[in-house]
């Protein structure tokens, strides 16, 4: 029987609300039969537009006009080679399109916020409404410089948090649409909290505040349906009530937020809202981002009452997210204080040095008897929480974890137990960084959108998330505040941080190749050539930007060494071979010139996909000669460094195939050589570690990339694990052999130590690509392989992931001397199986064998 068991708009399945004229709609099919491909796809609109869809992949609408506030249904009918057929409907609305709003965006303009450093007071806006006759729909359609939280008739309306997103609001800023028809009564009260967020609040390490505006503001509307046709819209105007005096006392990113459930919102004094007078006009667009939402809840595996009466709960588990907490008994104005940490101190209470600045608390003001308190316009980065006020017997503590509405859609397990862990912190890193957007850490003063972070994680990222509406809006956000010389802002938002400061208009190595990194980690995963479209301009013009900087004052070979002083890169930023940030730095000569070989690498390959025959050749030939001038500039004739040898100094040319088939042999050797010197610990920062294991798996040494990974030495993956980490560190070196900490003081971080960090995650990639061995031939895995690398210490492994196509299952076992394996191939695609030298080409279907080893 043939089923489509995926349908969406957009990316999309349910309750999708778009501003896009041209939305795209694809599918996946699952079949009971084997070499099952799609014959035919056509969608069917009820207007009578068809349009056709080449395969599941999908298509753009190209059909008449879209009408804003319109409700349209799409019928999708498939038929494949064997002449199975299947139908399924999709439903999606249209936002405002270009209708003006009628609302204007009000303050409270009684409030002047002068203040530095701190956030300001939140808002809470006020106003009713009343149902004149039987409605057929209504509907609130909101936005705030700041974030909002908005209640109808004393409920919170819809799911999500931090509405309405972080986005750049120079340029863009969101609106969310709910539908509320269903909880509408005759006569209804609005209540809208606002607080300063990202673009009032006080945001990055260095506290500066009011970047986006200098107060909050508010623009919503109530679009009201009769059942008779007439239509009223009710906008934000002077008629909207405010007020400071709101229950929540104070709001911040990194402080968390205070709430007095005593206060009682018909005893505030309220007074005239007034038109807000706004530094930015930004596109307003319907949402389109993934929204963030609590997902699982957690409860406390132990508790301890400290000397000071803290009690301290330890969750078990590193996460971004809330505490829910059910107070059995209370009195009105009774205080309870929460603090969060990752970890703790030898005396057993909270290490909260390392969140630097951030308070990371919630102070909750009680009413009387039973109540339950989540915190809704915070979130903090913990493990253990210490609470103070209460006495342990009159509370029971959970927690919520919140982060953006991401589906998990992949899985890797093997043999040893300690991988499997590595795996689960992964995800539970990825969780608690994309939160809106791509942030380093979920805990101290930053959770900033660093684009290194996401430039080598995204792939890893493909593998176990859907990440499509997710990061496409983070790269609306990138390629809006392109700097115009080509860099790219190293934080996206860059949100009142610039670095460095002295040269901002300059590119940053493997930071700004996000640009480039993350619209091919989307492509290659789902095959979406619109993406490569869309960023091309900003990829080819942060390619440029690379090679002016590096041709700058330079002659002969040198114009393409990217020389450019230290202070002005992160080199081999993080790693644990080189005790300072200066020493980091120094080696952006070598990461930086690496940088601009395998961009103009996927410049080119991109180049290619769009059919723009002339960059082709640019960007070859300026991948040729960069890989020339690496090679001779900084070794000699056997591969050997001419000055210190480190590890990402051969990783990276390896990865990126820079060297001649006699010169990778050579180098691999010497790579080798410097790994086993090191007892197959980890020498590389940020730009190697994600590589490592590839350059040496993929070059013949198979042997001690395997060593590399199961070693549990400090510092790796596995020592991480077995410290007791519950997700990746910033630094391998956070935790010392002895197992005390490495507080960062005298490296020039200043501190910066984070147990919540998902870029060295990017192993990942290698345990479903070479351990696993899935490996994509054609983008959206329409071809794959089925070849896993093998080493000693792992006898087995499985996994999935899902593709346009379908999900790919596969699974391998050392077992009586041969391999056993399983595989299920999506429709319409193709698997080349190839393990212990068998090569078999295997259609759609399920596939299980043994081969001898």
């Amino acid at each position: 029987m043939l089923k489509i068991s995926s349908f969406t708009v957009d990316g999309v399945a349910k309750g999708l609300v778009t501003d896009n004229p041209h939305p795209r709609f694809s599918f996946y099919l699952d079949s009971d039969w084997a070499e099952t491909k799609l014959r035919m796809a056509a969608l069917t609109f009820e207007d009578g537009y068809q349009l056709d869809l080449p395969d599941e992949t999908g298509a753009v609408y190209q059909g008449p006009a879209l009408k804003p506030f319109t409700r349209y249904k799409a019928v999708l009918a498939v038929e494949d080679n064997h002449g199975e057929k299947a139908t399924s409907t999709l439903e999606f609305e249209t936002g405002r399109l270009d209708v003006p709003w009628v609302g204007k965006f009000i303050t409270d303009g009684e409030y002047t916020f002068t203040e530095k450093k701190i956030s300001p007071k939140p808002m809470v806006f006020k106003k009713e409404f009343s149902l004149k006759k039987p409605v057929q729909s209504v509907k609130i359609m909101a936005t705030a410089f700041g974030i909002y939280e908005l209640d109808l008739n004393g409920e919170k309306v819809g799911n999500r948090f931090f509405a309405p997103g972080f986005t750049s609001y120079e340029h863009q800023l969101m609106y969310q649409v709910y539908d509320v028809t269903k909880s509408a009564q005759n006569d209804n009260e609005i209540i809208v909290h606002v607080a300063g967020g990202w673009a009032v609040g006080s945001y990055v390490f260095s506290r500066v505040n009011r970047v986006s505006a200098d107060k909050q503001s508010l623009l919503l509307e109530i679009r009201i349906v009769y059942e008779d046709g007439q239509i009223e819209v009710i906008g934000s105007d002077e008629s909207f009530l405010v007020s400071t005096d709101s229950p929540y006392s104070m709001v911040d990113i990194y402080d968390g937020e205070d709430f007095d459930a005593s206060k009682d919102i018909a005893a505030i004094s309220f007074h005239k809202a007034s038109l807000a007078s706004n530094r930015y006009s930004p596109t307003i667009l319907a949402d389109y981002g993934a929204p963030v939402i609590d997902h699982e809840t957690l409860e406390p595996i132990s508790k301890n009452v400290l000397s000071d009466g803290t009690i301290v709960y330890d969750f078990g588990q590193n996460f971004a997210g809330v505490i829910e907490a059910h107070i059995l008994a209370a009195k009105k104005g009774e205080k309870i204080c929460f603090r969060h940490a990752e970890v703790l101190c030898a005396d057993g209470s909270l290490n909260v040095k390392l969140l630097r600045s951030a308070r990371a608390g919630a102070d909750y003001i009680c009413k009387d008897g039973e109540q339950v308190y989540v915190p809704r316009m915070s979130y903090m980065g913990f493990r253990y929480v210490g609470v103070k006020g209460i006495d342990e017997k009159n509370i029971v503590l959970k927690a919520r974890v919140r982060y953006s509405d991401i589906p998990l859609t992949g899985g890797f397990e093997c043999s040893d137990p300690r991988i499997n862990r590595l795996q689960q912190n992964i995800l539970w890193s990825s969780k608690s960084n994309f939160v809106d957007i791509p942030t380093d850490c979920p805990q101290r003063d930053e959770r900033m959108g660093w684009t290194g972070d996401i430039a080598l994680f995204a792939r890893t990222a493909c593998w176990n998330f859907d990440m499509g509406v997710f990061l496409r809006k983070w790269l609306k956000d990138l390629r809006s505040e392109q700097l115009p010389t080509g860099g790219i802002p190293n934080t996206i938002p860059v949100q009142g941080y610039g670095f460095p400061v002295t040269m901002p208009k300059m590119a940053i190595d493997f930071w700004g190749d996000a640009s480039v990194l993350v619209p091919f980690a989307l492509y290659d995963h789902y095959a979406d050539r619109s993406i490569l479209e869309t960023s091309y301009a900003s990829m080819r013009k942060y390619v440029l930007a690379e090679k002016f900087w590096a041709n700058l004052l330079s002659f002969g070979k040198r114009r393409y060494i990217w020389h450019t002083p230290a202070l002005f890169h992160f080199g081999d930023w993080v790693s644990p071979d080189e005790p300072k940030m200066s020493g980091w730095q120094k080696r952006s000569i070598y990461t930086g010139t690496c940088s601009i070989s395998n961009m103009s690498d996927h410049l080119s390959k991109a180049a290619e996909i769009l059919g723009k025959k002339e960059d082709v050749r640019y960007f070859q030939n300026l991948r040729d000669k960069t890989n020339d001038a690496y090679r001779t500039t900084f070794f000699d004739g056997d591969m050997k460094m001419k000055k210190s040898p480190f590890q990402t100094a051969y990783v990276l040319p390896l990865k990126f195939k820079m060297l001649s088939a006699e010169d990778t042999q050579k180098a691999v050797q010497n790579l080798a050589e410097l790994v086993e010197k090191n007892n197959y610990c980890i020498g590389t920062g940020f730009p190697g570690t994600p590589y490592i294991l590839f350059a040496l798996a993929d070059n013949g040494r198979p042997d001690v990339a395997y060593k590399m990974l199961l070693n549990d030495k400090s510092p790796s993956w596995l020592f991480e694990v077995k410290m007791g980490g519950t997700t990746i560190w910033e630094r391998f070196d956070a935790v010392k052999e002895d197992g005390n900490g490495n507080m960062g003081e005298d490296d020039g971080t200043g501190g910066m130590i984070s147990f919540n960090h998902y870029a060295s995650g990017a192993v990942g990639d290698f345990l479903y690509s070479r351990v696993l061995g899935i490996v994509s031939y054609k983008p959206g895995f329409k071809e794959f392989a089925f070849c896993p690398i093998f080493g000693e210490g792992i006898d087995s492994a499985k996994g999935h992931t899902l593709t346009p196509y379908g999900v790919i299952r596969a699974s391998w076992e050392k077992k009586d001397g041969g391999i056993a394996y399983a595989v299920d191939v999506p429709v319409s695609t193709v698997c080349h199986l190839n393990i212990c030298g068998k090569q078999i080409d295997l259609p759609s279907g399920h596939h299980e064998g043994t081969i001898e080893g």
